[in-house]
This record gives structure tokens, sequence and C-alpha cells, in this order.
């Protein structure tokens, strides 16, 4: 069935709700906020933002007594806009909530627009982007090779990897394969696991020790249960296939974080379909296709669309085999994406 498109005025009803929504949501938590700040507060201290929950997110105490408990905080009106991941300094209340002070300078963070095309963070202090991706949906180069642009974007280390594995048979693992060749040419780290069965769940564990890893991905890879694999107890929400479309449903609502007993954090962030990268130039994506690299700025002309110019750099190395077809493909894809540059 076709997706049924709004009209400009059933979108215009829809946002206005939305913002009545938050309006009565921010009003509500303005008087929450005055409240507790009018009564007695703990001293100043250092925190990290587990989850967020609309006007409110949890946060964990780094230090002193109160060190590794979680504690629902409120926001000041004058705070940016915090992620999963952040790390903050807070004053805590005595109901076990407290109110957020200042966010503390971000070694990294992961974007993506939202709906309407504006920049939203995901998730902050990230070094490892875990892009999972499965036999079943079928996995797309073109959406993997978003979140490596993404990721090259962001100054964040990849990890590709392939759940599921037991789902390969003689249907899928000739296309699997030719898939996977093609990061394995280009020495991305790739691994291969079956969170079901434990299939090279250590292997992954070894790799997540130590780092600050974001999971991404469609819908329906299995992320929940890679979460349930890797930290036993925690019973995050397993979705199914639709029978009817072959895509996943949503299980994960909104990003949160774990920690690992031998060291290191997951975030697990809400499952997308789509990767849009809408905030990122032509420049960009061409640095995240990195097999470009020493052949940019070496074409005939020098705007050269890589299209079909004699004298192309970047069509001589398809050719000559340095190219893989499906990344130039993807390329062209990604950039007949992107948004019209404004002057």
């Amino acid at each position: 069935m076709a997706k049924r498109h709004l009209s400009r005025r059933q979108s215009w009803r829809i946002e206005k709700i939305q913002e009545e929504r938050a309006a009565r949501a921010a009003k509500r938590e303005s008087r929450a906020l005055e409240e507790l700040e009018g009564g007695d507060l703990g001293p100043e201290q250092t925190g990290l933002v587990i989850a967020h929950f609309g006007v409110q997110v949890e946060v964990e105490a780094q230090e002193g007594e109160q060190a590794g408990q979680v504690f629902r905080c409120h926001l000041r009106a004058n705070l940016p806009t915090l992620v999963t991941g952040d790390r903050v300094v807070w004053r805590p209340g005595n109901q076990g909530d407290g109110v957020i002070v200042a966010q503390l300078p971000r070694t990294s963070e992961l974007c993506r627009p939202d709906m309407r095309g504006l920049l939203k963070p995901v998730a902050a202090n990230v070094d490892q982007i875990v892009i999972v991706f499965a036999p079943r949906p079928e996995p797309h180069a073109n959406l993997i090779d978003r979140y490596l642009i993404a990721a090259e974007h962001a100054g964040i280390s990849p990890l590709l990897l392939l759940n599921k594995a037991d789902l390969v048979d003689e249907e899928n693992a000739a296309s699997l394969d030719a898939l996977l060749n093609v990061y394995r040419q280009l020495d991305y780290p790739l691994l291969e696991v079956s969170a079901h069965q434990g299939g090279g769940m250590a292997d992954l564990q070894t790799k997540l020790d130590g780092h600050v890893s974001v999971f991404v991905g469609q819908s329906g890879v299995g992320k929940s249960s890679l979460v349930n694999s890797l930290l036993p107890g925690i019973d995050t929400r397993v979705g199914a296939l639709s029978e009817i479309t072959g895509k996943g449903t949503h299980t994960t609502t909104t990003a949160r974080l774990f920690h690992f007993p031998g060291g290191g954090e997951l975030i697990d962030s809400p499952g997308i379909r789509e990767f849009g990268l809408g905030h990122v130039s032509r420049d960009d994506v061409e640095a995240g296709f990195i097999e470009f690299r020493d052949l940019l700025g070496t074409c005939r002309f020098r705007d050269c669309k890589h299209d079909r110019e004699p004298g192309c750099a970047l069509l001589k190395a398809v050719e000559d085999g340095r190219v893989q077809p499906q990344r130039m493909s993807s390329y062209r894809h990604i950039i007949a994406s992107l948004p019209e540059p404004e002057y």
C-alpha cells in the first residue's frame, strides 16, 4: 500500500497540535523547576546523561557518595539541547531528582537531520559507531555508506556488524558476500555475529570494551537483541519484521546508555530506515568514500562531477577495478539526494 501524503493544511494542524503539547509540557516543567530550585539543592557535581525523555533527562552521578545512582533531572532554560552521552554539571534535589546547570564540552557528536531538515544530535562523546545490518531486512550498501559518511564527518571510528548471521542461506549468501567483500577490501573492521545463537559475540564484546559505542541501523536488524545478549538482564524490547514489508518495527524509542562490566559504554539509538545527509556538503560526501582520497583533484577538469566527463580520475579507477561499481553508484545516489547549495 502506498504511503498516504498529508495535505499542507493537515501538516500544519499536526504541527500546531505538537507545538501546543510541547508548550504545555514546557509550562509544567517550568513550574516544577521553580519549585525544585526554591528548595534545598545539593552542591554542583558532574554527571552523565544516560537517557532523554522530552523535557527531562536521566543523569548518572559520577562522583561522591551518590556515584552510580540515577536521577531524573530538569533542565534550566538556557541550556543547549542535551543528548545521551553528554557530560553535565548538576545539583541533586532531595526526592531522587535534580537540576542540570551546565553542559560540559563534547569530544564528538553524531547528528542527523529531523523531518523538517533541522540538524538533530543523536548521541554525544562517542568514539565508535557500530553499523548494524542483517540478511533480513535486506541490507543496502547506500544506507551503510551514509552511516560511514556520517561517521567520517563526525570523526568517529566505524565498525560494520552483520547480525543474524544464522539467517545466511543459499538464497542470500552470494549477494551478502559480494556486499561484505567491498568493505573488506577497504579494510573497514567487520564482524559477523548472531545475537540469537551467540556466535561471534565474544569478539564483538572485545571490540566494544574500552569504547563509547553507538548502535545504529535499520529497524529489525536486531540491535535490541544484541543489547540483551551483551547485557543479560537489561531486557530491551525486541520487535519482529513486518510480514508485509519485510522491514523492522521500531522497538527502541529513546537513545539509552548502558555500561559494560569490563569497561566501556554502549548507546542504543532508535532504529531508523533512512539516514539523511542534508547537513553535509559534497566535499564531506567525497571525504567519506575513503578510496577516493588519492584520486580527488586529479581529474582533467577542476569542476568534474565524476559523471561522464573525459579524463575523470574516478571513472578511470572504476574501469581499472580500484573503485567498486557498487560504491560509485552509492556515491552518485547520495550526491543526487543532497539539497541544492544556497548562494
